[in-house]
């Protein structure tokens, strides 16, 4: 049986849009400092080496998996999740803020530069980490099941837009050929955050009467993987997980392939930057029509197909010259799947227990995607200059070869509810 909402039609459609207003603020902040184009561009300014830029998906899926395990039972429990979110995601704003300052008054010039960066964006990382399992904790609380796909297009189409045009009119004045005015670019970042954390105050959200014995972290990990081991779907579930993880391990180093290979300038991180979240946005309103009405496998199915083909291109326009400038921003197009798809195994997970057992899913889910990543992006950031591209990029659609054929193992959970549409 899928979980229902457990809100009343009016305080449901209230929430609707006030989750869509949350997710559009972080949207419009997250494409300045984007992973895949933004952040390691910046590591590159500072002292770039592969190592370094392999550090941003090891911190990236480190916040997003251990500490939101280790609260889970304690989000769990809490009466109403919404004033945790706002004070969590008030602490991502804060982290950008502080590195604002910091480029303001140093512009880098400092050697501690690259490690005193590295910390906060740990702590960046452990506060979205815990956000989005508050996030996801919340839509399965308050929205229906058969409206969630609609909710992910709608903060990522309206988003998407919005967060193109300020990227488009603001970047152009913020970068240069060689650097650019991070100052800016981190400041707007962490007002956006900070925005989101104000609408995350506005959700109704009744209490929540049920309350569970916290246990210890051991035991909590052991149940996470004896959920894994009994669940014979939700095992198949984190293979894919952990195979679509690794294609994190490669987002930061694209911009250096196509910089290095193709001779092309700091600037052209904008059209790169607007790329990926057009895609995304384009992306996510097919994709969350098609979960609605047929469910989130065949999404996956599809997405994990793409995602397949973004290294294969990577590679290829890296060695066209004219042509692969040209088509490169194709390649973040298809970038734009990777937080597409984190969503849509969410709706998955989301669909394939009973409310109660979320926050323990949907961690379980976070460490399946992000073990992989902690253990080889320093690994494979080394490898890439001391192998070459080729190497790696090689053996991470090795990896993502293997989650798309686990896909069509996966169950259907619709076909075993009798939910209606609301």
């Amino acid at each position: 049986m899928l979980p229902k909402s457990e809100t009343s039609p009016s305080s449901s459609s209230t929430n609707f849009i006030r989750l869509a207003l949350y997710q559009i603020a972080l949207r419009i902040g997250w494409i300045f400092k984007t992973e895949s184009v933004i952040m390691p561009a910046f590591l590159d300014i500072i002292g770039g080496s592969g190592w370094l830029r392999g550090c941003l998906p090891m911190l990236n899926r480190f916040g997003q998996s251990i500490p939101p395990l280790l609260v889970s039972q304690q989000v769990s429990n809490l009466p109403q999740k919404k004033y945790a979110l706002a004070a969590t995601t008030f602490c991502m704003g804060a982290s950008f803020l502080v590195l604002s300052q910091l480029w303001y008054w140093t512009e880098g010039n400092f050697r501690a530069m690259p490690f005193v960066f590295l910390v906060i964006y740990a702590f960046f990382f452990v506060s979205t980490g815990i956000t989005q399992l508050l996030v996801n904790t919340l839509i399965g609380k308050l929205v229906a099941t058969t409206v969630r796909g609609r909710l992910a297009a709608a903060g990522s189409i309206v988003g998407g837009i919005i967060a193109v045009a300020c990227a488009w009119f603001l970047l152009r004045n913020w970068l240069s050929a060689e650097t650019g005015m991070f100052e800016w670019v981190f400041g707007f970042t962490g007002i956006a955050f900070v925005l989101a954390s104000v609408i995350s105050l506005t959700l109704v959200e009744k209490k929540d009467t049920e309350v569970k014995v916290v246990e210890k972290s051991l035991p909590l990990l052991k149940s996470s993987l004896r959920t894994v081991l009994h669940d014979r779907n939700f095992r198949r579930l984190m293979i894919v997980a952990s195979m679509f993880g690794m294609c994190v391990v490669l987002t930061p180093h694209y911009q250096t392939l196509a910089r290095e290979r193709l001779e092309v300038n700091f600037r052209s991180l904008i059209p790169w930057v607007i790329a990926q979240h057009i895609g995304a946005s384009l992306i996510t309103v097919p994709m969350g029509w098609l979960a609605d009405k047929y469910g989130n496998r065949i999404v996956l199915k599809i997405l994990m197909l793409a995602l397949c083909a973004t290294p294969v291109l990577g590679l290829v326009f890296s060695w066209s010259g004219e042509f692969g400038r040209t088509m490169f921003p194709l390649v973040f197009f298809l970038l734009g799947l990777t937080p597409i798809t984190v969503r849509f195994l969410t709706n998955y997970t989301l669909e394939v227990t009973d409310r109660a057992k979320h926050p323990l899913y949907l961690s379980t889910l976070g460490m399946f995607i992000s073990l992989p990543v902690i253990a080889t992006s320093l690994v494979f950031g080394a490898l890439v200059d001391i192998a070459g591209f080729e190497t790696v990029f090689c053996i991470v659609l090795g990896f993502l070869l293997v989650g798309l054929a686990m896909t069509f193992r996966l169950e259907e959970p619709r076909t075993q509810s009798d939910e209606v549409f609301p």
